[in-house]
């Protein structure tokens, strides 16, 4: 299976120009993808551009990633009802070092490749161009009439909110990127999300008709959501790739709780598993859907793919805590940060600190906290077995909770029956 072929299986192809598939099959072909450096991390949205350009190098092709120093101070129009906030050049360089150093873990940068990956920034190329200079050099080549029938640029004029001259102009500033990557770096073709069709499209018009040369594109569909939801979203916002905007293993989690369908969809999409490797786990999984073989793998190949594999070993460990009853030692091992990622959406209740000098007696604890309506409750279930400190199921020979029994100094994870949980954090106020 040739590259075009492999990237259509997996779902990775939506239009596509002439010729593409022909230039690819010929000879070794240097590509690229721009990134917007509008964050200094890239969110899971940027997985497809990314895997595109591990997919091209691995099939022997040189990928070229543009960070956008440039035409993140302008601002693209596709896909927005809106004008976005433009950036000082200050935050776009700390963006750009940022988004760097995330896709140097996944392209092979090494300089004695033939076919090396390699990062521009379209800022080095635009600082030297003049505006008089830029509209009569590249404008004239392209009418208002081509730019104007562009889908990204109508709707914004049909809009209410209509759109700037700079906004207007950006599938120019895009379009002079291809042309002088052409020109300079040999590059014959251009990928990215649908939505960027028509500004792919006019760079291989400008490198048409300014250099009379030909160029490529192609374009993967924009990841969608079976229920309607945003694709990367949560309540939080956006899954980052930057463990410190989302941990790991809340990272694991967004992959592990995917539906059916979108696993199904996704596991083709975002991993580098082999065709008959996946066609597999969809059969098993079909066969046995409870057990949730896509999402597992799905998961397991995306953290450890962003992430690695000790951070990956963490996610499953963490997973269990709260569903298995032999996980007291982990929670032992856990840091604050950690703690916090694992217990995020679990209720909690403030525990006064001077309570736990002496000893907070733990039925006492229990009601005044509300976990349990009354003291007798609370006692009737502690007999039965039915409370848990830290994983740990306690009974008449625990009545007291002190500073020992803390998680960090600072946390205590109180366990109501089977399936409730309750973090305890320790306050200084009485």
């Amino acid at each position: 299976m040739d590259l075009i072929a492999a990237l259509r299986w997996r779902g990775m192809i939506q239009d596509i120009m002439p010729g593409t598939e022909e230039q690819l099959n010929k000879e070794m072909t240097s590509a690229y993808i721009g990134f917007d450096p509008t964050s200094d991390s890239l969110h899971i949205g940027s997985l497809v551009p990314i895997l595109l350009l591990v997919h091209l190098q691995r099939a022997g092709h040189k990928p070229v990633a543009l960070v956008g120093g440039a035409t993140g101070m302008v601002g693209d129009p596709s896909g927005k009802s809106e004008e976005r906030n433009l950036l000082s050049e200050e935050v776009l360089q700390r963006n750009q070092a940022g988004v760097k150093k995330q896709l140097e873990k996944f392209l092979n940068f090494d300089p004695n490749l033939p076919n090396a990956a390699e990062m521009v920034n379209n800022y080095d190329w635009f600082k030297g161009i003049d505006f008089l200079g830029f509209i009569r050099d590249v404008g004239k080549h392209i009418t208002v009439n081509y730019m104007m029938s562009k889908d990204s640029v109508k709707k914004r004029i049909e809009g209410t909110a209509g759109i700037s001259f700079t906004e207007f102009t950006y599938q120019l500033i895009q379009g002079y990127d291809f042309y002088w990557l052409y020109q300079n770096k040999n590059c014959k073709l251009q990928m990215g999300g649908s939505d960027q069709w028509g500004n792919i499209t006019t760079g291989t018009e400008l490198i048409r008709r300014k250099a009379g040369g030909e160029a490529f594109a192609f374009t993967c569909p924009l990841v969608t959501k079976a229920d309607g939801g945003k694709f990367g979203k949560t309540e939080k916002g956006n899954i980052w790739l930057d463990p410190c905007k989302t941990s790991p293993y809340q990272f694991y989690q967004f992959w592990l709780n995917a539906s059916d369908e979108d696993a199904t969809k996704w596991i083709k999409l975002f991993t580098l598993l082999e065709p008959s490797t996946i066609e597999n786990l969809i059969e098993q999984h079909n066969e046995a859907p409870h057990l949730r073989l896509l999402q597992k793998q799905l998961a397991e190949s995306l953290t450890v793919f962003v992430h690695g594999q000790d951070e990956y070993d963490f996610a499953v460990k963490a997973s269990n805590i709260l569903f298995s009853n032999d996980t007291a030692a982990i929670l032992q091992e856990l840091s604050e940060t950690q703690l916090l990622q694992v217990m995020e959406g679990v209720p909690t209740v403030s525990i006064p600190q001077e309570k736990l000098v002496e000893g907070y007696d733990l039925i006492t604890l229990l009601a005044d906290t509300a976990i349990f309506p009354s003291k007798g409750e609370a006692k009737k279930m502690l007999a039965g077995g039915g409370v848990g400190i830290n994983k740990l199921k306690v009974g008449q020979e625990k009545l007291t909770l002190t500073t020992a029994d803390l998680l960090q100094q600072k946390y205590v994870l109180i366990q109501k029956g089977k399936k409730q949980y309750y973090l305890g954090i320790v306050s200084n106020e009485s």
